[in-house]
């Protein structure tokens, strides 16, 4: 669980409905209307600009801003170190059935004991990165949806609500209903915009980014084992993927 996903919009919501409450209720933030043209409308437009899988699996995929499962990098330079040392020792073959971090090392290793050279070992890993990064764009490009076409919804109701009270200008009783409509589609589409959809945006690429470092990582220590290259300078080059502050960090521990 990531505990600032959680806590942040717990927390950005709370001081929303705080203020209007402490305003005068949540009453007058409610209207029917404006919940379907920016709630409804906003889930209907997003859904049909994108294929229904990709629509689908978009929500498991923001669940994950706030149940991140990343593998962590050190324990992958740890892990290609020894799996270094024992391919120099007892050859590439004895890496069979070893543990591996991931899938996708094993993967990798896998290809190394049937006898795959660097070249194609390199070839399928960096297709498979390429995918990944590809899939993950498209869950991305959902969400980025959400925030671009929540705040247009807003808009259309504002018009709406404004067209009303235009039409009602006689009637003072209609005018109020038909403001509020105005106002509010404007305030859900920031807030789904802003509040909601924004920030696991931003989680999201954020994760997508050291996932795709660590298979980088991954790649280069295996083209290393490949090569016969020792453990020390499989963890230098492995290390050197890395930003420069975890750089810093492996390098102090």
């Amino acid at each position: 669980m990531d505990i600032a996903t959680l806590i942040g919009m717990i927390g950005a919501i709370g001081m929303i409905l705080g203020a209007m409450i402490t305003s005068g209720g949540l009453g007058p933030y409610v209207d029917v209307a404006s919940l379907l043209i920016v709630f409804g409308g906003t889930f209907f437009a997003v859904m049909y600009r994108s294929p229904m899988g990709t629509f689908l699996g978009s929500f498991k995929a923001m669940s994950k801003s706030f149940m991140p499962k990343l593998p962590k990098q050190e324990d992958a330079i740890e892990a290609m170190v020894e799996l270094s040392n024992i391919a120099r020792k007892d050859g590439i073959m004895a890496l069979e059935g070893k543990p591996s971090p991931d899938k996708f090392c094993e993967k990798g290793l896998q290809m190394l004991v049937d006898g795959a050279d660097e070249q194609k070992l390199v070839k399928q890993l960096t297709q498979e990165i390429r995918a990944m990064k590809t899939r993950h764009a498209e869950y991305q490009s959902v969400v980025q949806g959400w925030i671009d076409i929540a705040p247009a919804m807003g808009m259309i109701g504002t018009l709406i609500g404004l067209v009303q009270m235009l039409g009602n200008m006689e009637d003072p009783k209609a005018i109020g209903p038909a403001m509020a409509v105005a106002l509010l589609t404007t305030l859900y589409g920031a807030f789904i915009a802003n509040v909601l959809f924004g920030p696991i945006l931003s989680k999201l690429e954020g994760y997508s980014a050291s996932e795709v470092i660590y298979r980088e990582m991954i790649l280069q220590g295996l083209r290393n084992i490949a090569r016969g290259e020792s453990g020390r300078n499989i963890q230098d080059q492995m290390v050197a993927i890395l930003p420069p502050k975890l750089q810093a960090k492996m390098m102090a521990a």
